[in-house]
């Protein structure tokens, strides 16, 4: 049996292990079961892949997607180590090639689907093998209480009846208790420990906008969010939105492209093969496009819409700055998210319990958006975790948002909601409320209200933050399965009586906040490192590979940066292993040379 440290150094190319995983090897190695929380780009995966190699037979891995299985098979072969994924887009032949590679014990690790797995000739096939353990990636997919559920991963129940002896390892970035709670019972691991890592990802700056001007937002987002490198990702509310975002920014010459559900699955696998080969491509997508993502080198994440939860938006967001460099990741919403998603959760027909779970992970959210002080105190609080200051890597800390009390400027909007008769949406509003003689105001008489002209001293982009906060209170709701006409809630009673006093964020037209100086190491421009990434991609194109497979930014940049002159020199740089060594070593130093490295 190898040393789990040395397996560490000659595949993986590290010195060491780091945070928790030296622990949760050693219980795995000891035949041990257990549950891990550890953030994205923690290196969850060297918790069962360092096992794996070390214990004698097969590893089996549960992955929810074909293209994160597959992605992180070429990813292990690129390291020297044996291992296929088992999925339903192989034909006949490619699956029995994999069994019968098990069958002579040439296989180290097998990723395979949950529907897969359960299935009873893979299980009785793996019955008749020595399988090392089992490591259930994503493990969140196994409760109803997580972001992702995924009624199939239920049936991993069986694991436990028919491998008793094999260690089972479920692994996530994100559950909060009552989703741990549900997974250590689905998984039969309620007498397993729970390996907690932080949540922490500092190398993510995190900005809450209101969305004013979308495309424009965007626009300047992406500007200063990409190094024209790495990949970026769209989040939207809809399908269409997804579409027409793509074809907008393909219209400013970036390479985009949309994702969503509704799509053919041949053009999700030829959209998940571009995103992972590409170089600074954008993803335009739904939720749909989410955990098939192995692309350690995305540099920021923006979402349109407002997240359903926290724990969805940590998710989504931690997909970018895989590799530790630094990445940044916008939230832009409004009024009408925030009513839309409290009228879907009333109107859905989940149980009253599932209900009021759901409300609270959309206020917490809501309040993270809203937050005038750090928003990674307040994200990490729904995770548990709690931070000793500020963080400093967010807008709300980069440029804190000054309050003013706007009791009276909510009295006024309200008051005109009331006196119009609840039947307009915000834009007429706050034509009223500036005294501007439109046609529709004129059609209505509201130019003979008290309330015409009242709000002329404050700009429509102050009028409209006092709408989006007062619908975040509660005190304001959105009609949205009609045409967003503003209804005040009993929460307006006390404002209009003057018994509550509001203290509102002071909105500005366009925030910008300017990301902190990163502990992650920049690379700038570095010619060197460009010739090297420049290699990379010719290598991959023709293998057929992501390039983040063959090296990741982070061990490029740490290349340029030393500029070994030798084998032995190379082999130092974490993240070359032997394996990778010798398949490239030679043609990495060439390539430095060639740069006057």
């Amino acid at each position: 049996m190898e040393n789990p440290a040395e397996v560490l150094r000659r595949v993986f190319g590290h010195e060491g292990f780091r945070g928790l995983q030296a622990g949760i090897v050693a219980h795995v190695m000891e035949g041990g079961s257990g549950l891990v929380l550890m953030p994205t780009g923690g290196g969850k995966s060297l918790c069962y892949q360092v096992p794996a190699l070390c214990l004698p037979g097969l590893a089996v891995v549960v992955s929810p997607l074909i293209a994160l299985m597959e992605d992180q098979v070429a990813a292990l072969r690129q390291q020297g180590v044996a291992a296929a994924a088992l999925h339903s887009d192989l034909d006949e032949e490619e699956r029995f090639e994999i069994r019968r590679a098990m069958a002579r014990g040439e296989l180290r690790i097998l990723y395979v689907s949950p529907e897969r797995l359960v299935m009873d000739g893979t299980l009785d096939n793996l019955a008749r093998r020595e399988v090392s353990l089992f490591a259930i990636d994503e493990a969140h997919c196994v409760s109803q209480w997580g972001h992702h559920f995924r009624p199939e991963y239920r049936g991993l129940t069986v694991l436990a009846e028919r491998f008793p002896l094999v260690p089972r390892l479920a692994l996530t970035a994100t559950a909060d208790e009552r989703t741990v709670d549900d997974i250590r019972r689905q998984l039969v691991l309620a007498d397993a420990p729970v390996f907690r890592g932080g949540f922490d990802r500092p190398n993510i700056f995190i900005t809450a906008e209101p969305r004013e001007t979308e495309r424009a937002q965007l626009r300047a987002f992406i500007k200063r969010a990409s190094d024209g490198r790495g990949a970026g990702i769209i989040y939207c509310g809809s399908r269409r939105k997804t579409e027409d975002t793509a074809a907008w920014l393909k219209q400013d010459g970036h390479d985009a492209m949309a994702f969503h559900a509704g799509m053919e699955a041949s053009a999700k696998r030829e959209a998940h093969h571009r995103f992972a080969r590409g170089d600074a491509v954008i993803m335009c997508a739904t939720i749909a496009f989410g955990m098939g993502i192995d692309r350690p080198d995305v540099r920021w994440v923006a979402h349109t819409d407002l997240p359903k939860s926290p724990e969805s938006w940590y998710q989504e967001i931690g997909r970018a700055g895989r590799d530790g460099l630094p990445a940044q990741a916008l939230l832009l919403y409004g009024p009408g998210d925030i009513a839309l998603g409290r009228h879907r959760i009333q109107e859905s027909p989940a149980s009253d319990e599932q209900k009021r779970i759901e409300r609270g992970r959309l206020e917490a959210i809501v309040s993270i958006a809203e937050s005038a002080t750090c928003r990674r105190r307040a994200l990490l609080r729904c995770f548990g975790e709690d931070l000793e200051e500020d963080c400093g890597a967010c807008d709300a800390c980069a440029t804190p948002p000054k309050m003013w009390n706007g009791t009276v400027a909510a009295q006024k909007m309200l008051s005109a909601v009331l006196r119009t008769g609840q039947r307009f949406g915000l834009g007429h509003i706050i034509d009223v409320l500036r005294g501007r003689m439109t046609d529709k105001i004129a059609q209505h008489g509201h130019d003979q209200l008290p309330t015409f002209g009242v709000g002329k001293d404050l700009p429509d982009h102050t009028w409209r933050g006092v709408a989006r906060q007062l619908v975040s209170r509660g005190a304001l709701d959105v009609a949205v399965e009609n045409h967003g006409e503003l209804l005040p809630t009993d929460q307006a009673r006390p404002i209009l009586k003057g018994e509550t006093q509001l203290m509102l964020r002071a909105d500005t037209v366009s925030k910008a906040s300017t990301p902190r100086e990163s502990s992650a190491p920049e690379r700038g421009e570095d010619p060197v490192f460009d010739a090297l990434r420049q290699w990379r991609r010719d290598e991959a194109r023709n293998q057929g590979v992501p390039a983040y497979v063959i090296f990741q930014d982070k061990t490029l940049a740490e290349i340029a940066y030393r500029k070994p002159r030798s084998l032995d020199g190379l082999a130092g740089v974490p993240g070359v292993g032997t394996s990778k060594l010798d398949k490239y070593g030679d043609a990495v130093l060439e390539v430095l040379l060639e740069a006057g490295a």
